[in-house]
């Protein structure tokens, strides 16, 4: 039962929605935060092994999990944070895979996250005035610099202040240092290639098993707004769609499913915050919109669900040797552990002296030593295993789209039909990431190693061969789980869904925050942007209603 009164309801507890949550909380304002999945304990969070790997192989023997095994974070975490595709169905096209990984549990993908914190910079709100782009950004890097510092010194996140022009400096308690493997490397690749290399900014390693990641909503931003007592959370259900006033200038309430009964219900509120993650959140205002429902939300640019994106990806695993002098350390400091911050970043950025033919920044992300397996199992000896992932940024396409499947899910409800491809300017960017990277590696004393050949173990080597990330060609979209667009802010009804304050255009008591807002995908890891874009809204958000 929901027992407190309260002004603003909040859809989905993941990094937005606990952002949101935080803002409205220190402001006085009392929440109701609505999650679809269940609220779980810590030692639930976690899982223990070999119960986990037990769960991960049933789950993919019984195709409860069929695209979750393709993402590295499926294998080092509890398989019950990744939402399995039979209970949370969706369709794309036969020739168009989409791989959507989905978070449904109080703290939503904040759970999952890999914790990298990037800013953008102001060329990248700048880049996206060129014609190629047809969405603008209607803000500048000025709108976020003060949140973004907030939030990173709220955080307590790691980084060095590089001074570059593609990745601006943040608030940074201090660097984690960089393997012995990786300074040797870095020292190659400044010396022979000139490029920038930096320690990755983000989270260290959650020390303290027995409280949440401080990367995760739930041992932060929804943990202080808990603390405030300004939040109830609604566990367990699904919003269907939104409820607009007769004058459809404003949103009354949701209507909201309970999974354990199936029944519905309405929740009445003066604010409505979607925070649902890009997909479910573009899901909910399609089922409120027009279209599908007579007296449901008017969008004037007719573009409600176009232009989806994701950052595009290509990876390459490498051994470099261990040299004389090399130092047998102990990773009993968790130093040399693979995190957000404990790897390094090579920022490539819009730089035009290393494109060929397209459009659009793009970085590496890597670490050295970072998951060394035990040399018994090694096929190469007497080396260090290393990986470098290029993402690069994609462009918005009107028709890469999200819409509702004339297919329902178990309570009736529309389920998103997903339906994105690369187009030949990704193409060519992923080309030349794979250039650079394997000149990167070469470059650093590095070789070129198969992921099925970097373990000697009986069937690793099937396994791992039928693997998107090894595969030459990009994975599919979704695999990098960066998804953004479909409802960008803009200043233009004509060709943006919401305004440069994120409220619909016709409906503004409706915030849409999460990735969903973003009229390009820049190239860097969102999640901190998103964050600052949820604390920048929801404030002025405040002033107007508290006004």
């Amino acid at each position: 039962m929901i027992d407190k009164p309260y002004e603003v309801i909040i859809i989905g507890s993941g990094a937005t929605g606990g952002m949101a949550a935080l803002t409205m909380a220190k402001a006085g304002v009392r929440v109701l935060v609505i999650e679809r999945g269940p609220e779980l304990e810590i030692k639930q969070a976690k899982g223990t092994e070999p119960c986990n790997m037990i769960r991960r192989l049933l789950g993919v023997t019984t195709g409860n999990y069929q695209n979750q095994p393709q993402h590295p974070g499926f294998w080092k975490s509890n398989p019950l944070l990744y939402a399995n595709k039979k209970a949370n169905p969706y369709t794309h096209p036969p020739k168009a895979p989409f791989m959507w990984t989905q978070g449904n549990q109080v703290g939503g993908r904040s759970l999952t996250w890999g914790g990298i914190t990037l800013r953008l910079s102001d060329e990248d709100f700048e880049a996206s005035k060129e014609k190629e782009y047809n969405l603008e950004w209607p803000i500048s890097y000025k709108d976020l610099e003060s949140h973004y510092s907030e939030i990173e010194s709220f955080l307590k996140i790691y980084g060095n202040k590089d001074d570059l022009n593609q990745l601006p400096n943040g608030e940074y308690i201090g660097k984690l240092p960089f393997t012995e493997s990786e300074s040797r490397f870095a020292s190659n690749i400044k010396k022979n290639l000139n490029l920038p290399f930096i320690h990755s900014r983000g989270f260290g390693p959650n020390e303290d098993q027995t409280k949440w990641p401080r990367y995760s909503s739930l041992g932060s931003t929804l943990k202080e707004a808990a603390r405030l007592g300004k939040i109830e959370i609604l566990s367990n259900h699904i919003v269907d769609k939104l409820v607009l006033n007769k004058d459809r200038k404003s949103a009354k309430s949701v209507i909201v499913v309970n999974q354990k009964n199936g029944e519905r219900s309405e929740l009445e509120s003066n604010l409505i915050i979607l925070c649902s993650s890009t997909i479910q959140t573009i899901r909910i205002l399609l089922s409120s919109e027009e279209s599908n429902n007579s007296n449901g939300l008017i969008d004037p640019s007719n573009s409600l669900g176009m232009n989806l994106m994701d950052h595009i990806s290509t990876c390459r695993f490498f051994s470099v040797p261990i040299e004389k002098n090399f130092n047998d350390y102990s990773d009993k400091n968790n130093n040399h552990l693979l995190t957000g911050a404990g790897s390094f970043f090579i920022p490539i950025g819009r730089d035009s002296s290393t494109k060929k033919n397209f459009v659009g920044g793009y970085g590496i992300w890597g670490g050295i030593d970072r998951f060394e397996p035990p040399e018994v199992f090694k096929k190469y000896k007497n080396t260090k295993t290393g990986f470098l992932i290029g993402h690069g940024e994609v462009l918005p396409n009107q028709k890469n789209t999200v819409s509702l499947s004339n297919t329902n899910d178990l309570y009736g409800i529309s389920i998103p039909h997903i339906s994105i491809v690369w187009r030949e300017n990704e193409k060519r960017m992923v080309s030349e990431m794979n250039r650079m990277i394997e000149l990167i590696i070469n470059s650093g004393n590095g070789k070129i190693i198969p992921v099925n050949e970097i373990l000697k173990i009986p069937f690793t080597k099937q396994i791992l061969s039928k693997s998107v990330a090894i595969k030459s060609d990009a994975p599919p979209p979704g695999y990098y789980i960066h998804e953004v667009g479909g409802a960008p802010m803009g200043n233009d009804k004509g060709n943006s869904v919401l305004d440069n304050w994120n409220r619909l255009w016709e409906c503004n008591n409706v915030l849409v925050v999460d990735g969903a807002c973003w009229p390009t995908s820049s190239w860097q890891s969102p999640t901190l942007t998103m964050m600052a874009i949820t604390k920048r809204a929801c404030e002025k958000a405040i002033r107007d209603f508290k006004g």
